[in-house]
């Protein structure tokens, strides 16, 4: 199955509507003010099937200038244009701004419709002809086929559904591989089934029972139907119409303009780096002046400001920003409209660079605008993720960043990788450069951190994550893939540290060792070591654990130390009573050790807390074999 969209184009009453149906047979006029008025008010819809599987979706626009807004809510996702131009009117305003949007959105295919031929003779059909082919001069549609057309005779009704498909059989689909994405151009309710939304649907492919977000308004729902023109499907794809029937939700909580997406892909945003070209015949645009923006199915007033420079002429173009005063959903590589705020006429549109974009430091370069506009893929995407800084970026954020398939994403992702310009972890990418930067950072912060305190085995690892100010998992992942660091349980240090005793603590440490020996077990607490030493509380503390980790001394609690070998000759005192006893008491564990019920308690509970011994009610049980 092939799958096109084409929208008409054209001023006011130039029979747009009337040629719709006769060559469809369906009345895009839905609306009773429509029929009651003579005038297409909203987006209408038909479609053309032909043999071979093409099926080619309509949308019939308004061609009221009071009604460009709703023109551009259709235009956003068609393949091809038919611009209609009625033969006793010729070119008029409309016919031109419609012309200037679909140019803007680079549609890139289409046909010229002269209607009510049946109205002039042919000599007239030659004038309006030779206006028109000036009119598209310079645009897509030069050279495009002009076909003199008769909506109530049927005149070349026929030829002109032949050259319909002609033209969308050269036209390149919608890509079925993208993020499902269906920018929200109507929506209703049907009795007996709910919500219903419908809208072209512009990449991706969905079917029955999946689950979708409705952003910016963030609703999550499951798909309860799908219909493409008026028939029940199972999965609707890329370039078709698309009605779905949203389960769980209220009409009055979606509008035109949201989005039916993948979920947990696409992030709503107010701020937009883009590419804007004013047209030939615009006024001078102002740096930070109001405007409506258009893109897909939305609209926005928007504050535009552009990047160096104050101003912008007619038909010159620029990098510049918006900043939106309600959220959209863009994607970078989408095309969009401005239009005047005030009076409301088009005056130019670009195309979305990064809809997503990071604070840009006064005066900072526009390389990454300039890679987003004409780099390949794999450019764009080292671009976005060295702008994503330290912090990084998850692989599914940018695939809801940019318009392109899943798998070319994934491919340039691991070429990326593969030449050492990307890293990854879990779902984060890093640029190489924050990479490099973040274990440089870690290394000083290291290295400041051994100077400062030479006798600690290392510093906390929350306390560097801290530091950083990093996510937990991101954090773990980093600091595991450094080679230069040691990670000891809570404690990180460089692998080239050594906690290292200098002369005179060499000479503090014998004393220590000499002072616990020879007080065995009636050891003096921290603290009078603390007084008969004349050290540093900070300092004494740092020896002590030092000198627990080398295995000189074994901590019983915060206060209490003893030497390794008092530690042994306790061990070997206690196998030898329960080489002859099952159970002992308080008392006769403090007439082994010779000490003191001081003693003993602390002793005791240090022997409990490392399952040496085992207390049972007043006794204990030995634990060790």
């Amino acid at each position: 199955m092939h799958y096109i969209i084409l929208g008409t184009a054209g001023h006011i009453d130039h029979g747009k509507s009337a040629l719709v149906k006769a060559l469809t047979g369906i009345d895009p006029d839905r609306l009773k003010e429509e029929k009651e008025r003579g005038i297409t008010i909203d987006l209408g819809f038909a479609d053309l099937n032909y043999p071979d599987g093409l099926t080619v979706g309509i949308v019939d626009v308004p061609g009221h200038e009071r009604l460009v807004k709703n023109m551009l809510a259709g235009a956003g996702g068609i393949d091809l244009v038919l611009l209609v131009i009625a033969a006793d009117e010729g070119i008029m305003p409309q016919s031109r701004e419609h012309l200037y949007i679909c140019n803007l959105l680079k549609i890139k295919s289409g046909l010229i419709a002269i209607t009510k031929a049946d109205l002039v003779d042919s000599d007239w059909i030659k004038l309006v002809e030779d206006d028109i082919k000036t009119f598209v001069k310079g645009t897509f549609l030069a050279g495009a086929e002009i076909i003199p057309v008769s909506s109530k005779t049927l005149l070349n009704i026929d030829l002109l559904k032949e050259k319909i498909k002609d033209v969308a059989l050269k036209v390149d689909p919608k890509p079925t591989k993208g993020l499902f994405r269906l920018p929200v151009d109507r929506v209703f309710t049907l009795k007996g089934f709910g919500t219903v939304v419908t809208g072209t649907a512009v990449s991706g492919k969905l079917s029955l029972d999946e689950t979708v977000e409705i952003v910016p308004s963030n609703i999550k729902s499951k798909v309860r139907g799908l219909h493409s023109h008026g028939r029940p499907i199972h999965t609707a794809y890329a370039g078709q119409r698309v009605a779905i029937n949203l389960q769980g939700v209220e009409k009055e909580e979606l509008n035109r303009g949201d989005s039916v997406v993948i979920p947990e892909r696409f992030t709503p945003t107010k701020t937009i780096d883009s590419k804007v070209e004013l047209l030939s015949d615009a006024p001078v645009l102002k740096s930070k002046s109001l405007v409506h923006f258009h893109l897909n199915t939305s609209e926005a007033i928007a504050r535009i400001i552009f990047y160096g420079r104050e101003k912008l002429n007619a038909g010159e173009s620029s990098y510049c920003q918006f900043r939106l005063r309600k959220p959209v959903i863009a994607m970078s590589g989408d095309r969009y409209i401005i239009r005047r705020f005030s009076p409301v006429v088009t005056i130019g549109g670009g195309e979305i660079l990064d809809p997503s974009p990071y604070r840009r430091r006064y005066k900072e370069g526009l390389d990454d605008l300039k890679i987003f506009e004409t780099g390949i893929l794999s450019e764009k995407i080292a671009a976005k993720v060295k702008r994503a800084g330290k912090y990084g970026i998850s692989v599914s954020l940018i695939e809801g960043w940019i318009k392109a398939e899943i798998p070319s994403i994934k491919d340039s992702i691991k070429a990326l990788k593969d030449s050492g310009i990307l890293v990854q972890f879990e779902n984060t990418l890093l640029h190489h450069t924050a990479f490099d930067s973040f274990m440089k950072t870690i290394k000083n912060i290291l290295e400041d951190f051994h100077k400062k305190n030479p006798l600690k085995s290392g510093m906390l690892k929350e306390e560097l994550r801290a530091n950083l100010n990093f996510e937990p998992r991101l954090f773990g992942n980093l600091i595991s893939s450094y080679r230069d660091i040691v990670l000891d349980k809570e404690m990180v240090r460089l692998a080239t540290f050594r906690a290292a005793l200098s002369q005179v603590d060499e000479t503090l440490k014998t004393k220590i060792i000499g002072l616990l020996e020879k007080n065995g077990f009636q050891p003096p607490a921290k603290e009078e070591l603390n007084q008969y030493l004349k050290l540093d509380k900070k300092y004494l503390s740092d020896i002590l654990k030092l000198m627990v980790k080398e295995g000189n001394l074994v901590r019983i609690n915060d206060s209490m130390y003893i030497t390794s070998s008092v530690h042994k000759r306790m061990i070997e005192n206690l196998k030898d009573f329960f080489s002859r006893k099952n159970e002992m008491t308080v008392a006769e564990f403090r007439d082994i050790l010779s000490t003191t019920r001081k003693f003993a308690l602390p002793f005791l509970e240090y022997l409990d807390s490392n399952k040496i011994t085992l207390r049972v009610g007043d006794i204990r049980k030995f634990l060790l074999k």
